[in-house]
């Protein structure tokens, strides 16, 4: 007979939620900020003045990594909830056969 999976745990959600909008949101920083980089980088070259790269923090990379950690929570949020909640409708089914 196979072992019983354990019931589904709605500590663990918070958890999940939270390493992935942290790792989403440190990505889509260092993604943001790389591209700011190269475009100050480019824009400056351009118009022949020293760039300014405190920009590419303030105005190009934070507010994008805002942006982008936020729709992460929202989306890693109602992802696991539905995880849960399937989870524990399987579980149950399987109990009652």
């Amino acid at each position: 007979m196979p072992p019983t999976p354990r019931p589904p745990r709605w500590y663990a959600i918070p958890v999940r939620v939270f390493l992935i909008t942290f790792i989403g949101t440190l990505i889509s920083f260092a993604v943001s900020l790389l591209l700011g980089i190269i475009g100050i980088v480019i824009v400056s070259t351009l118009r022949h003045v020293h760039p300014n790269m405190t920009a590419a923090y303030r105005m190009i990379a934070l507010p994008a990594a805002l942006l982008a950690g936020s729709i992460i929570f929202v989306l890693a949020l109602a992802t696991e909830i539905r995880h849960y909640r399937q989870s524990k409708t399987l579980a149950a089914i399987e109990r009652m056969s």
